[in-house]
């Protein structure tokens, strides 16, 4: 229970503690998923994506992308929760909320943009308009790789300790937000966006409003993979193992490339799947260097071109 009248603090708040820091850097750099993504981008993303005439093939793997990772931030909106109710300090509670909060607003993007663009050019190309929840967009890898990351966060609720937690930090915000996401980030900007490489399997429109509006979401979840980190720092510092770490991302990684493997029409899955397996070492160097600092904010949220 809290203690209001705690005496071991003069504040309330640590304004040196990085998870304070995480949260000032959120509170100040908000963005609306309606206001701040205008309209006529997603308009102009319509327009582009019926003059490019995609086959219905290459439209269902579009619808797919988008699908995964819609659910993605509902996902980790709604299981976050147990997380914030086993945190004791008031600076990672806060921070938390934030996070929680700003996972409802990826949600709130990825479902304007089917709306406002997936079924007007599926009704224009006389294409089947698909709900985001059709279960053909979701494979094996992708959903045991969620029904894992809740069985963590519940589990905190039932068992409360330090490894328990470095589980769950490394579920959602290392795997998840740190390999997954990222990865998925870079795919949407190798195809629909002037940066395109050669992860990109042919050549598609530069779709201006899903580029705007996934770079908003990306800055945000650099500072969610940061908060995951610093915290499993903290507790490797405190006597976690880290084969606790390795062991619990290692089991998650074939779950993580299942996800990208079935995609051949947007990406090459191959590349998408050296991609995240660069993403997943970096991240273990990361954390269980001792000599290695975590970066300061603005540079995570730092969108990589």
């Amino acid at each position: 229970m809290t203690q209001i009248n705690d005496t071991s603090r003069d504040f309330r708040l640590s304004q040196e503690y990085q998870p304070q820091k995480f949260f000032k850097h959120a509170v100040y750099n908000h963005w609306d998923p309606y206001d701040d993504i205008p309209q006529e981008l997603l308009v102009d993303d319509r327009e582009k994506l019926i003059d490019h005439g995609l086959t219905d093939d290459e439209f269902e793997e579009f619808m797919n992308a988008l699908a995964l990772f819609g659910a993605g931030e509902e996902a980790v909106t709604e299981d976050l929760a147990p997380l914030m109710s086993v945190l004791d300090d008031v600076n990672d509670q806060m921070y938390i909320s934030s996070q929680i909060y700003e996972e409802a607003k990826h949600t709130q993007f990825f479902d304007r943009y089917w709306r406002e663009v997936v079924f007007p050019v599926a009704e224009e190309l006389g294409f089947e308009k698909v709900y985001p929840t059709d279960q053909r967009f979701f494979m094996d890898g992708y959903v045991s790789l969620f029904d894992k990351n809740e069985s963590a966060m519940e589990r905190l609720l039932e068992e409360d300790t330090p490894e328990t937690r470095a589980e769950a930090y490394c579920h959602y915000h290392l795997t998840v937000e740190g390999v997954v996401a990222q990865t998925a980030y870079y795919g949407f900007e190798s195809a629909f966006s002037p940066r395109a490489d050669d992860i990109s399997a042919r050549e598609y429109p530069n779709l201006e409003g899903l580029i705007e509006g996934t770079s908003y979401v990306r800055s945000d979840e650099g500072r969610h993979v940061g908060f995951g980190m610093f915290k499993i720092q903290e507790l490797l510092e405190d006597g976690v193992d880290e084969t606790v770490i390795h062991e619990t991302m290692t089991d998650l990684l074939p779950d993580v490339f299942g996800t990208f493997e079935p995609f051949e029409l947007l990406f090459k899955a191959d590349a998408l799947v050296d991609y995240a397996s660069d993403k997943f070492d970096h991240r273990m160097d990361t954390i269980t260097d001792d000599d290695r600092e975590l970066p300061p904010v603005e540079e995570l949220v730092q969108v990589e071109k």
